[in-house]
């Protein structure tokens, strides 16, 4: 009798704090054959893991390497091919990611390797809460209203494309990843007028987490910063 296919759920567990993980996302890992999750090393403890072992002791995690330098696609292709097994053999696995796996998350280039080896595979994903979500809760700042936007960016090789971003004055702008150009991003936002109530989390709901006005920000930081620059919303008549 054939095999009942296997299938990968990317399982999004929020920015670091436990009480984050959404019931979906737990319902899902408990029920799951095997429980993946990212890490630099083999004996070295991620950060999605360790809010799994926070949130769900009872639960058995499996590590996945990834090498986040210059051999990243290698490092995607060797952990793609490490899951074969259990996928092939009908287990259902799901694999824990920081925030959302949906938004700049190593999900998305594990799940593009799979699609090539094994372009049937079921693949789905679960939600999670992200860390410009927290980080407006956390500062109190109303992100949008009205018919305002919001641009989501990168300054992981620097503050282009917020540059870019910020000439939208009715635009919220969030900025992942700019840890190491903090003092850039700071810089471009007072050039454009933009400084004033925009704030920066730091690992949030994790060790070391910082949380601030990015006014006088003049120290880089870890990879795990987000940046929210609210909409200059116009004065609205009394």
């Amino acid at each position: 009798m054939a095999l009942q296919p296997g299938s990968l759920v990317g399982v999004g567990v929020g920015p670091g704090d436990p009480d984050l993980l959404t019931l979906r996302a737990l319902n899902t890992l408990k029920a799951a054959d095997r429980v993946v999750a990212p890490s630099v090393a083999a004996d070295a403890v991620g950060r999605a893991e360790a809010i799994i072992r926070q949130a769900a002791p009872e639960l058995t995690i499996e590590r996945l390497v990834f090498d986040m330098g210059s051999e990243r696609a290698t490092s995607h292709q060797a952990a793609a091919e490490q899951l074969l097994p259990a996928l092939d053999a009908g287990e259902q696995v799901a694999f824990v990611t920081l925030g959302d796996p949906n938004i700049y998350s190593t999900f998305s280039a594990l799940t593009g390797v799979l699609h090539a080896l094994r372009p049937g595979l079921e693949i789905s994903t679960v939600p999670g809460i992200t860390a410009f979500q927290e980080l407006a809760a956390r500062s109190g700042v109303a992100l949008l209203d009205g018919t305002e936007s919001l641009r989501l960016v990168t300054a992981l090789d620097g503050p282009a494309h917020l540059e870019e971003a910020i000439v939208d004055r009715d635009a919220a702008v969030v900025v992942y990843k700019g840890g190491r150009h903090l003092p850039a991003i700071r810089d471009a936002l007072e050039r454009a007028g933009r400084l004033e109530g925009a704030v920066f989390g730091e690992l949030l709901g994790l060790p070391g987490e910082r949380l601030g006005s990015m006014a006088g920000q003049d120290h880089s930081a870890t990879y795990l910063v987000t940046v929210i620059v609210p909409p200059q919303r116009r004065s609205h008549p009394e």
